[in-house]
């Protein structure tokens, strides 16, 4: 099975190596493609201490595994889906180091992927688990920001 995770290295991994094979236009350059390092810590520090949080509460990742709680705290609180929104701060800040168009996609395309394939079913498999108090959750905060 698939998952974020999975879609998040192969679209880096694609991102470094099409800039090479493919290179277009230079939208930013240096100095101002080293903010990209910025993003790229911001995504590490979000996707980290999201994922603390898992092993904090003894709930799982997987989305093959069933969770073990309903984490609202810390970036959760913000955000449903902070790991996810790590992961796409993290292309975005490569995209911006390597200051290339072509680049700029992959982020896109990530968000498309997981809105669209992953997102649904793991927001019917919570709904299925905890009921009421995911509803609630959901209704006071944000899928993304």
């Amino acid at each position: 099975m698939v998952d974020g995770q999975d879609y998040f290295i192969i679209l880096l991994v694609l991102s470094v190596l099409l800039n090479f094979v493919f290179p277009v236009p230079v939208f930013l350059s240096s100095p101002f493609t080293y903010s990209g390092f910025l993003i790229i810590g911001f995504g590490f520090v979000l996707a980290l201490w999201s994922r603390s949080l898992f092993l904090k509460n003894a709930t799982t990742l997987q989305l093959s595994e069933e969770p073990a709680s309903l984490i609202t705290s810390g970036p959760f609180r913000l955000s449903r889906n902070p790991i996810y929104l790590g992961m796409t701060s993290i292309l975005l800040g490569v995209a911006v180091l390597q200051g290339t168009l072509v680049t700029l996609a992959f982020p896109i395309i990530f968000v498309a992927l997981i809105e669209f394939f992953i997102i649904p079913g793991e927001e019917r498999k919570l709904e299925k688990l905890f009921g009421e108090p995911y509803r609630e959750y959901r209704k006071s905060v944000r899928r993304w920001i």
